[in-house]
This record gives C-alpha cells, structure tokens and sequence, in this order.
C-alpha cells in the first residue's frame, strides 16, 4: 500500500485559512461592504429611483452617495446605510456571530 500524505489545510474552511493568514477582519470588511453596495443599487432600480432622488430621501449629497454605491470604498457610516436603506422602504439589521476558528 502507497502512504497518503497528509495535507495540513484538507478540510480547512476558507475562513479558516483567512484567520490564520491574519486576512478575514479585513476580508470580511470588504464583502459585506460590496454587499451592501449591491444592495442599495438593486433596491434603487427596483424602485425606479435615480442618484439624485436618492439623495434627496436620504437628505445627503450626490458625492456622498456615490461613496456608498462604490463597493470599492470601505470608508461608509452605518447611518449612511440606514437612510438608503429607509429611503428605499427598508431597515438595516445587524447582528454579532461567533467567529470562525
């Protein structure tokens, strides 16, 4: 019989793996951050709203805005989130999980 090797990462989830590399705050960060993104961008459409109507619901600027439907900018209040999310007849929750080991 031929010896199996062992694989030290078989069975590993990914999260697993970002943990360890020190990776899944930030990985995470940026997930849910593009979520959201997409999120408010399918409501708007759904809903028929433009940018600037958007804007106006949510009683901000255009610019400010843009920087919550770019699911490449990190840099977004949770109250920013909760005016898109009461301008297009939606609530925000959020909640706390255990974290992966």
């Amino acid at each position: 019989m031929t010896e199996k090797r062992k694989n030290k990462h078989l069975g590993s989830s990914f999260d697993a793996y970002l943990v360890e590399e020190g990776l899944y705050e930030e990985a995470t960060s940026v997930a849910w951050k593009r979520v959201l993104s997409w999120e408010v961008s399918e409501a708007m459409k759904k809903e028929g709203i433009s940018k600037s109507e958007m804007a106006k619901r949510m009683n901000t600027s255009r610019s400010q805005l843009e920087r919550l439907l770019d699911p490449d900018n990190p840099n977004v209040l949770l109250e920013t989130v909760q005016k898109a999310a009461a301008a297009v007849g939606k609530r925000m929750t959020i909640s706390l999980a255990d974290a992966p080991s």
